[in-house]
């Protein structure tokens, strides 16, 4: 019997060692699995190569495993906003090292190592300093530069519900980078809002294909505890 569900967000997290490199969804807050990342952070893993849309948001998430010095490289579109304190501090240290990747780059590097492609060419980046050292091509008068796949040994993503087998569907614009991350890596761990009974899914919502989840594990809301 195939059963992908896991009681214990420690557990499903207690793999990712150090050195390794996780992707981690959400677009600033939404879709954020921020269980999931609290347990990482627990766990002691560092050395950590993240790839996020952002460099973090206050104190939870990307942002505390970098105050927490347990992230050695990170592959992002955003960097730096109002609320990225934690990067900014490390960056200027010395302490962490970015790799800058355009947007819609970092959605397509990742589709590649989901579709096994062994490379891409992309116009976002010609004649700026992202294209410095690559390959470049003009196809059909349009220049393009040649652009590597991003894989993680691990992904760490966030779903509304799914299902023992690891089939999952998502609340509107929390998807994000959710589908694309998990296609991506060798382990792919999704929390959810609730794991739901077979069948109760209806395939043709489905988004994500457990073929490509290893582990779920339901986040069950937290109390609201009175002042």
């Amino acid at each position: 019997m195939i059963d992908k569900s896991i009681r214990q967000v420690e557990a499903a997290v207690a793999d990712i060692h150090d050195g390794a490199s996780v992707m981690i969804g959400g677009f600033g807050t939404a879709g954020m699995p921020d269980d999931l990342v609290e347990a990482l952070l627990a766990s002691g893993a560092r050395d950590l190569t993240i790839v996020n849309n952002n460099a973090g948001n206050g104190e939870r998430g990307v942002a505390a495993l970098i105050r927490e010095g347990r992230v050695r490289k990170i592959i992002c579109s955003f960097p730096r906003q109002s609320d990225s304190h934690h990067f900014d501090a490390a960056y200027r240290a010395g302490e962490i090292e970015l790799e800058l990747v355009p947007q819609g780059n970092l959605a397509a590097r990742i589709q590649a190592a989901g579709a096994g492609l062994g490379a891409i060419f992309t116009p976002t980046g010609f004649g700026t300093l992202l294209a410095e050292g690559k390959e470049t091509r003009r196809i059909n008068g349009r220049d393009y530069v040649l652009e590597l796949p991003i894989y993680a040994d691990f992904a760490l993503i966030k779903a509304h519900r799914g299902d023992r087998w690891g089939n999952l569907v998502y609340s509107k614009t929390a998807r994000n980078f959710g589908p694309i991350m998990a296609s991506a890596a060798k382990i792919t761990i999704a929390q959810v809002n609730e794991i739901v009974s077979l069948g109760a899914l209806d395939p043709e919502v489905i988004v994500t294909p457990g073929i490509f989840v290893r582990r779920v594990v339901e986040i069950t809301s937290k109390p609201v505890v009175a002042a």
